[in-house]
């Protein structure tokens, strides 16, 4: 996304406005006074004297302008960008200027829950939050027509990308997911939005998902086939485990001479222990009768 290079921030640093209100202050009481002496002594010449004096005050005091803590005033002179001023006090510039207020301050953007499909096709509802604050102030005034919006609007866009580009789940295969790769994920929404808002004179502090699950729709799908992934993680990991468990009797049965087993009972053994770690309920002893009265 190209940048315009068109309006960079400029600080400047004006006088204090403490001289400008006490200056406004002397000629408005200079032109009180002048208007007493019109009255009492009906000199008409001092009108003149009244009516520029209360200009000189208007004009002092109308340069006069606060900044607070987390703000910034934009200084235009006819339409032409003067500069920024940051420093928080009392400010006084030319009067024929216009001071726009910027806020400075760390906000923060919830996006709304979106509907979009996944790098696989499947619909997800995703959210998430960017917390931001203006770096440039003249970029976010007159590079965009209105800097929260488009905010609003680049935060979404990317938010959309990024849920199209990775799968929801990658079911076990390589390569990243939103669900199991939630850090590398933000750290690329993060990058995204911060290329995509750096026009505006928008600096990106952090961005976080707030939600993340498969649409209602599929939902119920998504959670048997996790299921059934699951049941079968766990049935590799306990057929493993007793195919471990049967090697190790059958050879401390060898090494310890406890009892001599042929083939086929090795079989027949191998069959009985497998059955029993295997087996998802709890063996029943049975007894064979016939063979006791051998």
């Amino acid at each position: 996304m190209s940048v315009s290079g068109e309006f960079k921030e400029r600080l400047i640093s004006p006088r204090s406005g403490l001289g400008a209100v006490a200056l406004a202050a002397v000629f408005a009481l200079l032109a009180i006074g002048s208007i007493i002496l019109v009255a009492a002594q009906e000199q008409p010449g001092w009108l003149v004297a009244t009516v520029l004096l209360a200009l000189a005050a208007i004009l002092t005091i109308g340069g006069v302008f606060i900044v607070n803590p987390g703000e910034a005033r934009v200084v235009q002179f006819f339409g032409r960008y003067v500069g920024t001023v940051r420093e928080p006090g009392l400010r006084w510039v030319n009067p024929f200027t216009s001071k726009r207020s910027v806020s400075t301050r760390i906000r923060n953007h919830e996006s709304a829950v979106l509907k979009v499909n996944d790098a696989d096709g499947n619909p997800i509802d995703i959210a998430a939050v960017v917390v931001w604050q203006v770096e440039d102030t003249a970029q976010a005034l007159f590079e965009v027509d209105s800097f929260i919006t488009f905010v609003e609007v680049q935060t979404e866009t990317a938010i959309r990308h990024i849920a199209n580009t990775y799968p929801y789940d990658n079911h076990g295969e390589r390569g990243l997911s939103l669900r199991e790769n939630a850090d590398e994920i933000t750290e690329r929404l993060a990058a995204e939005i911060t290329e995509r808002v750096r026009s505006a004179g928008v600096r990106v502090i952090e961005s976080r998902f707030t939600h993340l699950a498969y649409a209602p729709e599929i939902a119920h799908a998504m959670l048997q086939r996790q299921q059934a992934s699951a049941v079968v993680a766990a049935r590799t990991r306990i057929v493993e485990g007793a195919v471990g468990m049967v090697e190790l009797a059958l050879q401390r049965l060898a090494e310890q001479n406890v009892v001599e087993l042929d083939e086929e009972r090795k079989a027949a053994m191998v069959s009985n222990l497998l059955v029993v770690l295997c087996g998802d309920r709890s063996t029943q002893p049975v007894v064979n009768a016939g063979s006791l009265y051998q």
